[in-house]
């Protein structure tokens, strides 16, 4: 009995490590990809022509979208890092002339 309950244990501890490995491991890539994005959304300001009137907080928040959306299409599609780079600033690009549209609009 004393057994079953030792391996009981020893196979929670061992699914707790498994389990904690997988949540700090996917919490590092978001957090990743939280700063890039802030990155991102700056280079999608500094390529579109003229001026947005946009906060940064919406520009960080253009590039963390897009920074995800890349990431995600990028694992769909399979392809390395430098192209999910490039897709992620051309969506943010989008997503910033979008937003920097709606604004001026409601200005």
């Amino acid at each position: 009995m004393l057994v079953i309950v030792v391996l009981a244990v020893l196979a929670a501890v061992i699914l707790l490590f498994v389990v904690a490995w997988l949540v700090v491991g996917l919490v590092l890539k978001l957090l990743w990809w939280a700063i890039i994005g802030v990155v991102i959304g700056a280079i999608a300001r500094a390529i579109l022509p003229g001026k947005q009137k946009i906060s940064l907080l919406a520009t960080a928040g253009s590039g963390l979208a897009a920074a995800f959306l890349g990431g995600i299409l990028a694992k769909v599609f399979s392809v390395g890092s430098f192209a999910q780079f490039i897709i992620a600033v051309v969506a943010a690009v989008v997503i910033v002339g979008i937003v920097s549209g709606t604004q001026t609009a409601r200005n």
